[in-house]
């Protein structure tokens, strides 16, 4: 395996899980590099702008990391790592790998751990061993991208497959428990892989299935997939993803009713289909639709499983969704819907495991190019290479011959237009939010500026509370489904974290480290905007943006924390993972010495 893709992957590894640290755990004590340096004279370093030092207790010392780019918003980035010595009073530079294992040991003998000894070592070798497995796998993408260069495509299932860091604030980004080593040559989005789907004929009274659409889910599965000629006519077929197909054929109840002639194996045949970032929603350019399967795999915090409420929910929200009539009213805002689903049901099982949404597919072939993630567009360039935000901005900056931090500006404020503000205005005038972080915010690009912006995820939907009247009066089943409605100041969190810290920050973040245009001129911009519009709103938009503009700090998830306690988002009450509070970027005080830019013409 190439020494670039394990140094790379290294380098990576730690800079997600460090940033997590100082988030969740410990902010550290900072130095610029000088005051570091003529403190601490034995040291000689070049590529570092600052030093972060954070205590080791339980080992009664502390590392210093030098970083290389200090964030506003996004993510910091780091250069080496040193550990010092408190019997000779010297530092020594570490692996990034050494370091990650000191810094798991503190965290597991503070107390933020209070549970049982054994919780807490079997809490502490999950973690280790995610972390060893996420950085493993980043590795061996790397090692088998390197030089590929539709890296840099912006095709859409070749943005989508460009993910090689994976979440950029998450701990353990590439682990993916459940999938064995051939398995990610075929089923990996890193890999490029393409396979064949697993079908079942499974009994008609077995079956519940639900559609938004004037077809059904059965019409579509059978308009767009292989249906065999020996398929009986009380029963009907349903795809399946192999590795979840796999996980069906050991379970004793599908045993039994194989057994029983009302489920049939009819094996793997049919179309190929490629993973798009998520993993388990697939893709094939040539079909209308795209399938989303529950998969035996743990990927970041949980096990990846179809929910029945999220089932209903998908069906619920593109009936409601089109009925609010919002993307007529802003055209460069569309949403993606999952109008359709088909399962098994069984007594005494909420999920089956058979269980299979149907998503609109409006990337097919002819669609599917200048069509990328905001993941994959902040997502930090490859060794001697750069982002693809920046290869974007660059060009711009060419051909209109103007200066990077003025394109930079306008494409900011492109995007805003786009995607920040109508789903602020969604919020206020409907009172649904949207779990719009970077992997589910998809831009389609003209000309290098983002013109269209399109949501995915029929789990990422919030609905106030006390909007309920006003949106049963659109549409009475938008009331059935009580899991997608909360109060609002649950919303506030969630949507801060979603909109602003994981979407919004990021581009900000990629922004300020290429070097494209200073952090807080953008974060000036977005203060800018949030006040023009808290003129306008008069709804649940007012509390929330009265909120980021206010309050000194904000909601992010602790994604570390999660894994610190061997938490699966997807099973606890409203899904609800650990969150930490962060210092508002939007009210510290340093913004006051921002730029001052002229937004009209932006």
């Amino acid at each position: 395996m190439s020494q670039n893709a394990k140094v790379i992957a290294e380098i990576a590894s730690f800079q997600a899980f460090f940033n997590c640290y100082l988030k969740e755990i410990d902010e550290g004590h900072w130095y610029t590099a000088k005051q570091w340096q003529d403190a601490e004279n034995n040291i000689s370093f070049e590529n570092g702008a600052w030093v972060v030092e954070t205590p080791l207790p339980n080992q009664s010392t502390k590392l210093a990391i030098v970083v290389s780019y200090r964030t506003l918003v996004g993510c910091h980035q780091f250069s080496c790592a040193y550990l010092f010595n408190s019997l000779s009073g010297d530092w020594q530079e570490v692996p990034f790998s050494s370091a990650v294992r000191l810094l798991i040991d503190t965290i597991f003998s503070s107390n933020i751990f209070s549970t049982f000894n054994i919780q807490r070592e079997t809490n502490k070798q999950e973690l280790l061993s995610r972390v060893t497995e996420s950085r493993s796998l980043m590795e061996a993408y790397i090692a088998r991208r390197l030089g590929d260069t539709k890296l840099a495509s912006t095709d859409f299932i070749d943005a989508e497959q460009s993910l090689l860091y994976g979440h950029w604030q998450h701990p353990t980004p590439k682990s993916r428990q459940g999938m064995l080593d051939y398995h990610h040559a075929y089923y990996a989005p890193e890999t490029k892989g393409s396979f064949a789907l697993h079908y079942f004929s499974i009994a008609r009274d077995l079956i519940c299935q639900r559609s938004a659409l004037t077809i059904s889910a059965e019409e579509i599965i059978t308009s767009s997939l292989p249906i065999s000629s020996l398929i009986k006519d009380d029963h009907l077929v349903l795809p399946m993803h192999p590795l979840q197909a796999q996980w069906l054929l050991h379970q004793p109840n599908v045993r039994q009713l194989m057994e029983d002639g009302l489920v049939v194996d009819l094996g793997i045949q049919g179309v190929e289909f490629t993973a798009t970032s998520s993993v388990r929603s697939l893709y094939n350019a040539h079909l209308s639709w795209m399938y989303k399967f529950s998969l035996p795999v743990k990927i970041t915090n949980s096990l990846r499983v179809n929910k029945r409420h999220e089932l209903d929910a998908g069906v619920v929200m593109a009936a409601l969704y089109r009925k609010t009539r919002f993307s007529e009213a802003y055209p460069q805002f569309k949403i993606i819907t999952d109008p359709a689903y088909i399962t098994v049901v069984l007594p005494g099982q909420s999920e089956t495991g058979f269980e299979v949404i149907i998503r609109e597919n409006p990337f097919s072939e002819g669609r599917d190019t200048n069509v990328v993630t905001i993941a994959a567009l902040t997502q930090e360039a490859l060794l001697d290479d750069i982002s693809m935000l920046s290869r974007f901005v660059k060009a711009i900056a060419l051909r209109e011959t103007s200066s990077l931090s003025q394109v930079s500006i306008k494409w900011f404020a492109k995007y805003w237009e786009c995607s920040i503000e109508p789903m602020l205005k969604l919020y206020d005038e409907h009172g649904i939010a949207l779990e719009a972080h970077q992997q589910n915010s998809v831009l389609h690009i003209e000309d290098g500026y983002p013109s269209i912006y399109y949501f995915r995820d029929n789990q990422g939907f919030y609905l106030s509370n006390a909007y309920r009247n006003h949106l049963a009066a659109m549409d009475p089943e938008s009331v059935t489904v009580d899991d997608l409605y909360f109060d609002d100041d649950v919303i506030c969190d969630r949507f801060a974290y979603y909109l602003l810290i994981n979407n919004l920050f990021s581009i900000i973040g990629r922004m300020g480290a290429d070097s494209l245009v200073d952090e807080r001129i953008l974060i000036s911009f977005v203060q800018q905007r949030l006040l023009a519009l808290r003129r306008v709103f008069t709804g649940a938009g007012t509390l929330f943006v009265d909120q980021l503009l206010s309050q000194s700090n904000i909601p992010a998830k602790g994604n570390l924390l999660t894994r610190v306690h061997d938490v699966d988002e997807l099973t606890v009450e409203n899904e609800q993972a650990i969150y930490c509070q962060i210092p508002n970027p939007l009210v510290m005080t340093c913004l006051e010495e921002a730029t001052e830019v002229c937004y009209a013409s932006a």
